[in-house]
């Protein structure tokens, strides 16, 4: 009898002990799994955790399986904004109107930031904070390469990702001030020099094959096209070797800069690919310091403490000249 209940007892307290051991969430809801920018913000996520393995707190990363699935993304907002132990969320919105009516819908008690992406202006007071790049600043850069290798102007294409994916937007209007020293157009047709060619821009849902399908497509279009700026490099880190097949041929025109590229992001096969001379310039984030520095601020937002809004996390700029020292180490 006494060792019935003395099992029972030890029964009882482990049972007891199971919620008191459970951790509380910090979510990173990202795009999309199947895009290494956003495995590079796990891998943040996980170095944090492997730093503060006694924490009360867990970094727990989560998204739809493709970048593409904006809904899929809404609902794992919604999902994971149910559950008890969420105690806090950063989210990079595919489709930023998508994921602020997603918010308003669930009206949480606990903090919500953004990460890599940006809700509209609009909808920013849903939001605490926002955690990752200039984008506009991005985008500028990229445009000043451009201008400064084809000083005189000409005809560009750009190149984006989601056409609610605010990111996105915000480098494309940078690039384009930077091009033409005028604020706010949304397409060119002349100003500085330059001019967007029809068909431009090109959304390619952060899709790199389709990415490169449309350069092609482009390129054939228009073969005195001068340039291209790539909003984001799902083109080279995503679809690397059709990307290479693709410019090869235009190798020395890149290098005397009678075709220009400039392009965003550092990843994957994207530095190889500028010292190989196959695009003018990269000006990168920073996703794994992102995945890092999230939770930090996650817990600072629910101990109620003064958190910057926004946190930028800097940018890598990377040419053929100095792709071996180009990102920060």
């Amino acid at each position: 009898m006494r060792k019935t209940l003395l099992l029972t007892a030890v029964a009882a307290m482990a049972l007891g002990a199971g919620p008191a051991l459970a951790k509380k969430q910090l979510v990173i809801v990202v795009k999309g799994l199947d895009n290494p920018f956003f495995e590079a913000i796990h891998q943040g996520c996980e170095k944090w955790n492997k730093e503060n393995a006694s924490s009360e707190y867990e970094c727990f990363y989560t998204g739809p399986a493709s970048t593409s699935d904006e809904a899929g993304e809404a609902q794992i907002v919604q999902d994971m904004l149910s559950k008890p132990d969420t105690v806090a969320m950063a989210i990079s919105p595919s489709n930023a109107p998508l994921i602020a009516q997603t918010i308003k819908s669930a009206n949480p008690s606990i903090p919500i930031m953004t990460v890599d992406a940006d809700l509209t202006k609009e909808d920013a007071g849903l939001r605490k904070t926002y955690l990752g790049t200039d984008n506009y600043l991005m985008g500028k850069k990229i445009g000043e390469y451009i201008k400064k290798a084809k000083p005189n102007g000409g005809t560009i294409c750009t190149i984006e990702g989601n056409p609610a994916a605010d990111n996105i937007l915000r480098r494309a209007q940078g690039m384009r001030d930077a091009l033409t020293g005028k604020e706010g157009l949304t397409a060119l047709a002349g100003e500085g020099g330059w001019t967007e060619v029809a068909g431009c821009p090109v959304f390619t849902n952060d899709d790199g094959a389709k990415g490169v399908q449309a350069m092609t497509d482009i390129l054939a279009a228009n073969p005195k096209l001068d340039a291209f700026g790539i909003m984001g490099g799902w083109p080279l880190f995503g679809a690397p070797q059709p990307y290479r097949d693709l410019f090869k041929p235009m190798a020395d025109k890149i290098a005397k800069n009678e075709f220009v590229i400039g392009a965003a992001d550092t990843i994957g096969d994207e530095v190889a690919i500028a010292k190989e001379g196959l695009v003018t310039a990269l000006v990168g984030q920073r996703p794994f310091e992102m995945g890092y520095k999230a939770p930090a601020v996650m817990i600072d937002l629910i101990g109620n403490k003064k958190v910057d809004d926004p946190v930028f996390t800097g940018l890598d700029e990377c040419t053929k000249e100095t792709a071996d020292t180009c990102i920060q180490k």
